[in-house]
């Protein structure tokens, strides 16, 4: 029996540029002792940022402090409208199952997201909830962009933390 091959829409252009800016982003969550994870909220269409955010868990004492759930909620409020169906979401880090859930919730056109989450990640890794058939809503993604970049940052900011606490003591 012929099963249908399933066609995976292309990363654009936009895509990777605002994943550049994401990692950027990410970087100043590393700066301030946080996860290093960024993430900005695009209008599909035109390519307008709408938010942006970095993870902040730590500096608000949040556990709702996670990059891409900031950016969707302060995309929500920039448009007066909880439905983000012609957005598209990008984030360093494969988002977590509260984060996922949100994408789905607020009806995220699209997801770009960096690196996988073997520990955490909701999307592909551990659960695939952005996609799963049984929900009323499904987001188109893109799973690996500058994947390995978003990848060695983490590790990174995770071996300089365990370097500087065994300085420590």
């Amino acid at each position: 029996m012929h099963q249908p091959q399933r066609h995976e829409p292309e990363v654009t252009e936009t895509d990777t540029a605002m994943m550049e800016r994401a990692i950027g982003l990410a970087q100043q969550s590393a700066d301030a002792g946080e996860v290093p994870v960024g993430a900005i909220v695009y209008d599909t269409q035109n390519g307008e940022i709408i938010a942006k955010a970095h993870n902040t868990r730590e500096m608000h004492r949040d556990p709702a402090g996670h990059a891409e759930f900031s950016a969707v909620t302060e995309a929500c409020e920039r448009i007066g409208d909880w439905r983000l169906n012609h957005c598209t979401l990008v984030v360093t880090l494969e988002p977590c199952p509260m984060c996922a859930g949100l994408i789905v919730n607020a009806r995220v056109g699209r997801l770009v997201y960096g690196a996988s989450d073997p520990k955490a990640g909701a999307v592909r890794s551990l659960f695939s909830l952005c996609d799963d058939q049984r929900l009323n809503h499904r987001c188109e993604i893109h799973a690996g962009v500058l994947g390995d970049r978003c990848a060695e940052q983490l590790s990174t900011f995770f071996r300089d933390l365990r370097a500087k606490r065994k300085a420590e003591g």
